[in-house]
């Protein structure tokens, strides 16, 4: 037992140590740790973030996997250097850690998200190219679905319309029930949850593909959205004392740049911070740029490199002259 302690000891002094080294690098000014939330759009923006951090000043960089409340702690602790994707109003105490100072805002990297109900434009307009007639011509609202059930027939109960809602354990798919149940969908329509964001996703494509009328749960920015041509059902503007009642659209959240006190503190990180501060996207942008990796099997830092051709512009939002040249020079 004893020598089972030992080592015990001696693995959790190695690892101690190994912590203790990754932020001596980091803190250096020459190697970024990025937070890796688990979605496409994050990836994409550290490989763009890492893209012109390592080609104009240097840096080496890589990713900390995590959930969004694990990603957020690593930067209040200083183990995570950056994160490009904060989702604040998924984090309780955001508001709070900046205003104390716990760690520092750079950008708003997009605030244009949103989520909901979508279906494809064909539904509402048709489509003279593949032989499609508008089959729900007055569809603009979410409470308008209730008069077209039988364009959205259920697989399962013919008698019933289907839309497909959120993921089961997600909060928005408790969001979108309580929108389901508030404009009386209940009555006429099955509300179907997919087991997993995949099995959403392909019913929804499937559906596009075969064009076929579909209405669902989705959410911006997202390759789905990139690729294909979906309309957002409408819905009172977003109120913070009712939207989780389903009586008004979810409020976009504004997605922002951070990073630790820690990294932010060190002198050789202020060109970097400079860039950073600078740094801002759009949903539509990162959605074309999901919908690009989907269509060719592009990685991130290639994509990263599609993207930055195709925005040339943002390359002087982002930089100074000389070093938006050195990128465009790189690219080429």
């Amino acid at each position: 037992m004893k020598r089972i302690i030992g080592i015990i000891l001696v693995v959790s002094l190695l690892a101690l140590t190994l912590v203790g080294c990754a932020g001596d690098d980091s803190a250096d000014g020459g190697h970024i740790v990025f937070a890796d939330a688990g979605w496409d759009s994050i990836k994409l923006h550290n490989a763009l973030a890492g893209l012109i951090a390592g080609e104009l000043y240097g840096y080496t960089w890589e990713e900390v996997p995590g959930s969004s409340p694990v990603t957020h702690e690593g930067v209040l602790s200083g183990e995570i250097d950056v994160h490009m994707e904060e989702w604040t109003m998924n984090i309780p105490t955001y508001e709070e850690d900046v205003a104390q100072g716990k760690m520092q805002q750079l950008s708003v990297n997009f605030d244009d998200n949103r989520q909901g109900f979508y279906v494809p434009r064909y539904v509402i307009e048709g489509d003279s190219e593949k032989g499609i007639e508008a089959m729900a011509p007055d569809l603009k609202t979410v409470e308008d679905l209730k008069n077209y059930p039988d364009v959205f027939p259920d697989e399962e109960n013919a008698n019933k319309g289907r839309v497909y809602g959120a993921i089961p354990g997600w909060d928005a798919d408790d969001l979108m029930f309580a929108k389901y149940e508030y404009y009386g969908l209940d009555e006429d329509f099955i509300y179907f949850r997919p087991g997993s964001d995949p099995a959403l996703s392909a019913a929804l494509s499937n559906a596009y593909e075969r064009g076929e009328a579909v209405v669902g749960y989705y959410w911006e920015p997202t390759w789905l959205m990139g690729k294909y041509d979906f309309v957002f059902l409408e819905e009172p503007e977003a109120d913070p004392d009712t939207f989780k009642d389903g009586a008004s659209a979810i409020p976009a959240t504004d997605t922002t740049v951070v990073m630790s006190n820690k990294f932010y503190e060190v002198e050789d990180n202020k060109d970097l911070i400079e860039f950073l501060s600078n740094y801002k996207t759009s949903s539509a942008l990162i959605s074309e740029a999901l919908a690009h990796i989907q269509d060719t099997g592009d990685d991130y830092k290639e994509t990263a490199e599609w993207f930055l051709k195709e925005n040339d512009d943002l390359l002087d939002e982002w930089l100074n002259e000389e070093d938006a040249q050195t990128i465009r020079d790189y690219l080429n």
